[in-house]
């Protein structure tokens, strides 16, 4: 995929707030030759199962350097604050660390990863946005593993006994559940899944929804936009989703990989959820039925397709590791084109290179790429700011209680915005 239009670009491109915004106390310097043996590299539980065979590869070739992965937990929030409680202690537990994108500018800024030197990076190959999203005050701190966003998984086989096509409207999207779900093959089946738990998945999914409506969580100029009928729209939507019952009353505490087990099980028309998801519904051996079944396309919006959230895992060296020479070599090889290739092949994994989404042989592999694609170019930030956790903490508390039927959504949105406003104006 050819992401070359800078005009397209800005839009997906992950915007620390300027308000109360500081840069690092003091220079960072780079990663340089601070040293060589064993590393340790913490990184979300694998559902892939293919992320071992790459380390092995690693420490095969690296005998002396081998690395070892410590899992943490699969729900970002508990990531987050396990590698927070390391970086608190000056912990050289963790050596090199999978951050989400949308953590850079709190890491950065408090001194918990290093500078990494961004000459030796090939980012001239990398989606530009990916790059500027491990970037800050103009300095790389998270080298880009892999980028996406979200997109709609649909069971096009019935969609198509229903003579419909994948729905580009919520409108479209809850017509087609009104007509399938009456038929005798959709018997037992719910509309509509997502993550909706109270975690960053939720985050991600109202950003989603309120982007997807035409506002944001938060402007360009860095302050919140909540108290809008866009965003209002966006929340009604979920909210009415399960006030109807197109969503299943046990999605609320749901994430990604509940979700996927429920797809996969045949349980839903439709599912928001990353490109990982693509190779195992589609695996052969017994765990999907729906194997063949289904099809993959943009989320759909209020009047059109709508803006899926950019999501990147990107690496950073921890500020108190040991061997820094090895970690930064190890991230090299694992943000390399030719390890992106293989878990692109083995597992799905959205690439960060540009070229890979127009490459015949992986587009006629993975039909999902040009909608991936295509989201990409729509694709919309989460709100990055320096206090991202007690922004994005606020933002589940307040969403949860509209999604339960606690609080009315404008008076949660309401809620929402003075929260936010004082979190942003105490950066």
């Amino acid at each position: 995929m050819k992401l070359r239009c800078a005009a397209v670009l800005a839009a997906a491109t992950i915007i620390v707030s300027a308000c109360g915004s500081a840069a690092p106390s003091q220079a960072a310097k780079p990663a340089a030759d601070e040293g060589r043996g064993p590393i340790t590299f913490a990184n979300g539980k694998d559902s892939s199962g293919v992320l071992q065979g790459l380390i092995d590869k690693w420490n095969a070739s690296h005998p002396t350097e081998k690395a070892t992965l410590v899992e943490l937990p699969p729900q970002a929030d508990q990531q987050r604050q396990q590698l927070i409680q390391n970086a608190q202690t000056k912990s050289d537990a963790f050596t090199v660390v999978a951050l989400d994108v949308v953590w850079t500018a709190e890491f950065a800024a408090n001194g918990w990863v290093d500078e990494l030197p961004l000459g030796e990076f090939p980012t001239d190959k990398i989606i530009p946005s990916l790059v500027e999203g491990g970037k800050y005050f103009g300095k790389l701190y998270t080298a880009p593993w892999g980028g996406g966003t979200g997109l709609l998984y649909s069971r096009t086989d019935l969609l198509k006994k229903a003579g419909l096509e994948q729905p580009k409207t919520w409108a479209e999207l809850m017509a087609a559940c009104d007509k399938v779900l009456k038929m005798p093959e959709a018997k037992g089946m719910d509309c509509y899944g997502g993550q909706f738990n109270k975690y960053e998945g939720l985050t991600v999914n109202i950003s989603e929804a309120i982007n997807s409506a035409g506002g944001s969580v938060v402007g360009a100029d860095g302050k919140p936009t909540l108290t809008t009928p866009e965003a209002k729209q966006g929340l009604d939507f979920l909210v009415e989703g399960f006030k109807k019952g197109y969503m299943p009353k046990e999605a609320i505490t749901w994430d990604e990989e509940a979700g996927r087990r429920a797809f996969q099980a045949g349980k839903l028309l439709f599912h928001r959820n990353w490109s990982y998801q693509y190779t195992l519904a589609n695996k052969e051996d017994g765990s999907s039925k729906v194997a063949g079944k289904f099809g993959v396309s943009p989320i759909p919006g209020l009047n059109g397709l709508g803006k899926g959230t950019i999501g990147a895992n990107n690496l950073a060296i921890s500020k108190f590791a040991k061997n820094k020479r090895s970690a930064l070599d190890f991230i090299k090889f694992m943000t390399s084109e030719e390890t992106a290739r293989h878990l692109m092949l083995e597992s799905s994994q959205s690439p960060a290179y540009a070229a890979m989404y127009d490459d015949p042989a992986l587009v006629e592999k993975f039909g999902f790429l040009p909608m991936l694609k295509e989201g990409l170019l729509n694709a919309a930030p989460r709100p990055a700011v320096v206090r991202y956790g007690d922004a994005t903490a606020a933002i589940q508390e307040e969403i949860t209680a509209a999604l339960s039927g606690q609080k009315p959504s404008d008076q949660a949105l309401t809620a929402l915005q003075d929260r936010l406003a004082k979190i942003i104006a105490n950066q």
